[in-house]
């Protein structure tokens, strides 16, 4: 029979919320500042999964300007009841330089998995992991963490249970605390499941780091008392530096067509100390340059509790799959020549929508266009189109057309984890007027430079980065055959959750195009093509 090979959605899908309707199976995951907002993967025998769409892609449904890195949508929840879906979401801000953060949360709803979605409908400001329990009677709650941001808190105030009147999109009645968490702490990820006259509350303790953790616990009322499992945590890698999958946390259970029992969570591959770079030890025992990622475990129940149907509460990277018809997805093609009327499913702009004042595969037919706009540490007016990077041994290459007459005027292939941590491989003017290339990076918050190298100015050059686990390498051409490596090997593990001095750290890297002019005279660059290519991992293929 086959196997589910974890994590199932490699690279930067944190917060698995999973959602079964008939023979279908849908997960999303957390984009924070990153547009359109929460990607939704579709599977039919939970082992091959696909990018099917994006749920929020209008600024009426997700309105991030000026959001910092790592805020924006958090730790979605996706729901089925009466002939619709229901996916719960907070736009979360001003997570920087103060206890209290802003967490509105909303609830949108639509009759077909790929929209169009409902106007939001808002369900309280009280934290930022909301989700939507439809009990058997009719009745619907709204679940979510609080977040207290008091000088003598932990920050984490316990799970709010509040009923939601769907007939007029309003909360109403009490609101309860219904969970205070465990010794673990930092309890937020909140969903209930009903299952033979128990409800289940299930939470993500230990915060998303390498003490993460899944708390289970019952009640036989919504409203609680709840009892903990006797075995909790029912899933972590706490204190478990061996094991494979790292910061498993962020879990809910779910059952299959036929019976069988499966729980979704999060988790990371980090990587160990390369040799001659010292990591600090409070960042654990290494560095997740991917991103924390998806991962399913088997479920058994026991006595009334669910348990790792392997053993144990450690996860697993293989598990048996359920007893259905394997449903692989046809192979997508690695180059994108910008041909197609939209843009690649897989591509994101950072903030704000694709549109057509910055971003246009019509001005010039078989090219992206980009016209510059705001440098990369702005938290506005990006010209950037990126992917995830998904396989720590992968590629991304570029043909580029662009004609600067300023140094203020840039333009290129990046790597990207946030503004504030990034490798940028760009073509510009020197003082002199000579086309140059040159590497500039900003790791640690703090810009550097480089060595130039002047290229002769043909109209076109082709740019390229190779990513070996720890390294990234860039290289160029002028003929497209022969490519000259640019600069040192750079260090990857910066460009991770663990790797820098912002305790806010929560997406993953990604790869791109940026086009930047400070002058502010909006001159563009053409792209002819993307070809991102990721190769075999000796580790996890």
């Amino acid at each position: 029979m086959s196997l589910i090979k974890n994590p199932v959605i490699r690279g930067f899908n944190p917060d698995p919320s999973i959602c079964r309707v008939g023979d279908d199976y849908y997960i999303v995951t957390s984009t924070f500042e990153w547009f359109p907002g929460i990607q939704i993967h579709h599977s039919k025998d939970l082992v091959n999964w696909r990018l099917l769409t994006r749920a929020l892609d209008t600024v009426e449904l997700l309105d991030m300007r000026g959001m910092d890195n790592s805020e924006g949508v958090y730790a979605p929840t996706l729901s089925y009841a009466d002939g619709r879906f229901w996916l719960c979401f907070s736009n979360t801000h001003a997570c920087r330089g103060g206890s209290w953060m802003a967490t509105p949360c909303f609830v949108v709803t639509a009759e077909s998995i790929e929209g169009p979605w409902s106007d939001p409908i808002s369900i309280g400001n009280y934290g930022f992991d909301p989700s939507m329990f439809h009990d058997d009677d009719g009745k619907k709650y709204m679940v979510n963490m609080i977040w207290d941001g008091r000088k003598n808190t932990n920050y984490f105030g316990g799970i709010v249970l509040q009923e939601f009147d769907a007939n007029n999109g309003t909360l109403t009645g009490p609101i309860k605390n219904i969970f205070k968490g465990t010794e673990l702490g930092c309890t937020e990820g909140p969903q209930i499941l009903k299952k033979d006259g128990y409800y289940y509350l299930v939470t993500a303790e230990g915060g998303t780091e390498f003490d993460h953790a899944v708390t289970v616990c019952r009640s036989k009322s919504v409203w609680g008392p709840y009892e903990v499992h006797p075995n909790n945590p029912m899933l972590t890698s706490r204190f478990k530096e061996n094991a494979r999958l790292q910061r498993a946390g962020h879990g809910f259970f779910f059952e299959t067509q036929n019976g069988e029992w499966y729980m979704t969570h999060l988790c990371s591959r980090p990587l160990k100390n390369p040799e001659g770079y010292q990591f600090a030890p409070q960042y654990g025992s290494g560095r997740s340059i991917l991103g924390r990622e998806s991962a399913i475990q088997q479920v058994s129940w026991v006595d009334g509790w669910p348990e790792l149907a392997q053993g144990g509460n450690t996860p697993f990277e293989e598990v048996q799959a359920p007893d259905l018809a394997d449903c692989p997805w046809p192979t997508e093609r690695a180059q994108d020549h910008f041909d197609e009327p939209n843009i690649n499913l897989h591509y994101q702009s950072l903030r704000e929508p694709f549109d057509n004042s910055w971003m246009s595969l019509t001005e010039r037919p078989g090219f992206l266009r980009l016209v510059g706009r705001h440098y990369l540490y702005s938290r506005y007016e990006q010209s950037l189109v990126a992917r995830r990077l998904q396989s720590f041994y992968a590629s991304a290459e570029t043909a580029m057309e662009f004609n600067p007459m300023s140094p203020l005027q840039m333009a290129g292939l990046v790597v990207y984890y946030a503004k504030g941590s990034h490798y940028f491989l760009k073509q510009t003017l020197n003082d002199n007027g000579a086309t140059i290339l040159q590497i500039v990076q900003f790791q640690d918050d703090i810009y550097d430079e480089y060595d130039e190298v002047e290229i002769e100015h043909l109209g076109r050059v082709y740019l390229k980065v190779d990513l070996e686990k720890v390294w990234y390498q860039f290289s160029y051409s002028v003929d497209g055959d022969s490519w000259h490596k640019i600069g040192p090997q750079l260090n990857s593990t910066p460009m991770s959750d663990e790797g820098g001095p912002d305790v806010f750290r929560f997406t993953g890297t990604l790869v791109g195009l940026f086009a930047a002019d400070i002058s502010g005279q909006a001159l563009h660059a053409d792209f002819d093509y993307f070809d991102y290519q990721e190769l075999p991992d000796p580790d996890w293929d």
